[in-house]
C-alpha cells in the first residue's frame, strides 16, 4: 500500500514523539508496556485520525493522556479533541503528568477500574 506524504509525515511525528517523551511517559510506560497490566496491549505515542494519543489500549478502546502545563492553558483544545475520539468511540482518561509520577498507583488502579467496567 502507498502511504501519502501526509500520513508519512504523521508517521514520522509520532516516532519523534517516542523519541523524545517526558518523564511522565517513561514512568507510566514502564508498568503499561508488555502487558503488564492484567494482560492489556498498550501501544505509546499511537496516532488515530489527527492525533497521536499518549497510550492507547484497542481492546478496551481506551486513550491514556498525561498532560503537562500546555494542556491547561487551552483546555477546550482538548475538550474538542476528547470529543472528537468519543465520537470514535474511544474513552479518554486524563492525568496530570505530576499524577503519573508521584502517584503511578493510583493512576494505575484508575485504568485498571475503567478496565473491569467494560
Amino acid at each position: 500500500m502507498h502511504k501519502t506524504k501526509l500520513d508519512e509525515e504523521h508517521l514520522e511525528f509520532t516516532r519523534a514523539l517516542r523519541r523524545s517523551s517526558t518523564d511522565a511517559e517513561q514512568c507510566l510506560w514502564r508498568h503499561l508496556r508488555g502487558r503488564q497490566l492484567v494482560g492489556l496491549k498498550f501501544r505509546r505515542q499511537h496516532p488515530v485520525g489527527p492525533y497521536v494519543l499518549d497510550f492507547y489500549c484497542q481492546e478496551m478502546c481506551v486513550a491514556v493522556e498525561l498532560d503537562g502545563g500546555q494542556h491547561y492553558a487551552d483546555p477546550e483544545r482538548d475538550q474538542l479533541r476528547d470529543s472528537w475520539l468519543a465520537g470514535q468511540g474511544i474513552q479518554v482518561l486524563r492525568f496530570s503528568s505530576r499524577e503519573a509520577l508521584l502517584e503511578t498507583g493510583a493512576v494505575l488502579e484508575k485504568i485498571l477500574l475503567v478496565a473491569s467496567e467494560l
